[in-house]
């Protein structure tokens, strides 16, 4: 199977979209599929355009169902006036480009069907996608109409609405899919769609995992990544921060779109799991071995083991589960790729700020793209006064010289805080939302990206020994704005060695 590029909007990264110039572009680079928006003016004229108002690209406030032909066709000039669906329906007669027909109402599907009928282009160059309602509407009105059906549930889609408008394909927003749910519908007999992929690392998980065809506004870098059949080099670091980028920032909208869904236990009532931090491990699962099909993953809900010898990623999907299922805003993702015990790319997020926080050795520390430099601090003798220091509880009980550590923190006239997310707890101390953080016992799977991301922005990585140590094999960790690392360290280990 050869995966299928869909322009989205015609070559819309390089012309302006749904213009004769963006599709005219897309066909001449050959794009299998093109697809194109309509709307209908005041007069009842078919025109291609995606938005319900002229404000977005044109700087026209009204409605296009407002304005005549006439009208919208001053706006612009030459190719990159709106054009009408008859028109744009003519640069396809003789290509090797299908049209993909999208409407957001039955009323414009219907006003569609008739232009498409009445002009020269072959049946099977024409697709239509859109609304449910929409697609009744084409059905109804052909029976041959090859049909791409709306489905974005987390569930297989319905076996009605497949016998009822016999699609060619099921079409989904993306992040609906994985290489189960595709291969559940090619067994139907049925082909897959995703839209829409903007990044070469999902690119490349869509056709790893047997999607038909990928709708995208980089038409160009998806051509590219079908077109790819070299090998992998396995230590390939830039290639591995694009990856974790692209899992973040997916992540970030998951958390804020998503509500939890249902709730499970794992080891205690108090240890949560939901369908998000399911749903966003698999993802970043399956989006790690298409990029990199030799890799290690260690995850906080499918499992793993560390392997010295191959390089490992390290997930925790949504760290801080209680926090995201009663909706407290404090929680992330930790994804880390480390070789041994050597972290080489880190990104934690903050999806209630949108935020994403990154780090590639050596590289320096990033906070959406900007630089991420720990605050310099002329030295005091009194640290920790009137700061914020930052910890987790032991699942939800105090860990091992809590309470001598509060005290202190008390003498030290530092307040401290309990935040339920311990990567972002973490993090915090790079984003300078705190002076410092303890966690009591460090995993990678929850601790080390926010490390390397920590080192990697000036700030100071010790363990239970007092020893710099990005990675401790036992016991915690401790991070800290240079200007403190003493002082904390002093009330952290006085504490546990009370306990």
């Amino acid at each position: 199977m050869t995966t299928v590029a869909t322009a989205h909007r015609g070559d819309s990264s390089v012309h302006r979209e749904n213009t004769v110039a963006a599709i005219s572009s897309a066909i001449a680079r050959g794009a299998q599929i093109i697809e194109i928006d309509i709307r209908q003016s005041k007069d009842a004229h078919v025109i291609v355009l995606h938005d319900p108002t002229l404000e977005r690209l044109w700087g026209h406030p009204a409605k296009a169902s407002e304005l005549t032909l006439a009208q919208i066709s001053e706006l612009g000039f030459a190719e990159t006036r709106i054009p009408t669906l008859a028109a744009v329906i003519e640069l396809f007669v003789g290509s090797h480009s299908a049209i993909l027909i999208d409407m957001d109402s039955d009323e414009n599907a219907l006003a569609a069907l008739e232009v498409v009928k009445a002009s020269k282009l072959p049946a099977e160059q024409v697709i239509w996608c859109g609304v449910l309602d929409g697609m009744r509407v084409i059905r109804r009105g052909s029976s041959t109409a090859r049909i791409w059906l709306p489905w974005n549930e987390q569930i297989l889609v319905d076996s009605a609405l497949i016998a009822e408008l016999k699609p060619e394909s099921v079409n989904s927003q993306y992040s609906y899919w994985n290489r189960e749910k595709v291969e559940a519908v090619h067994k139907l007999g049925i082909k897959t769609s995703a839209w829409t992929i903007d990044d070469v690392p999902t690119m490349r998980w869509a056709k790893a995992i047997g999607i038909d065809s990928i709708t995208t506004n980089q038409l160009a870098k998806l051509q590219a990544v079908i077109a790819d059949q070299s090998a992998v080099d396995p230590l390939d670091i830039p290639r591995a921060a694009e990856l974790s980028q692209s899992i973040a920032h997916w992540a970030v909208k998951i958390c804020q779109w998503m509500e939890p869904g249902k709730v499970l236990t794992k080891v205690n009532p108090a240890d949560l799991v939901t369908e998000v931090d399911l749903l966003i491990e698999s993802h970043a699962r399956e989006m790690i071995l298409a990029n990199f099909p030799t890799h290690n993953i260690v995850g906080e809900e499918f499992g793993g083991e560390f392997d010295a010898a191959r390089p490992t990623w390290y997930i925790d999907p949504v760290d801080g589960t209680t926090n995201f299922a009663n909706r407290t805003p404090w929680s992330s993702l930790s994804l880390s790729l480390a070789v041994g015990r050597d972290p080489l790319v880190a990104v934690t997020i903050d999806p209630w700020r949108d935020k994403v926080f990154s780090a590639v050795k050596g590289k320096g520390a990033f906070v959406n793209g900007e630089p991420l430099k720990t605050p310099v601090a002329e030295p005091t003798s009194t640290p920790l006064a009137g700061k914020v220091v930052l910890t987790e509880l032991a699942g939800s009980r105090p860990w091992r010289g809590f309470t001598k550590f509060l005290d202190s923190m008390h003498e030290n006239f530092c307040t401290l805080r309990i935040m339920g997310a311990g990567t972002l707890t973490l993090t915090a101390v790079s984003a300078n939302y705190g002076i410092g953080a303890v966690i009591h016992k460090f995993s990678p799977i929850d601790h080390l990206a926010a490390a390397l991301i920590a080192r990697e922005a000036g700030s100071v990585i010790v363990n239970e020994a007092g020893e710099d140590d990005i990675f401790p094999q036992k016991g915690g960790v401790m991070i800290v704005q240079p200007i403190a690392r003493e002082a904390l360290y002093k009330v952290w280990s006085e504490s546990l060695a009370e306990a």
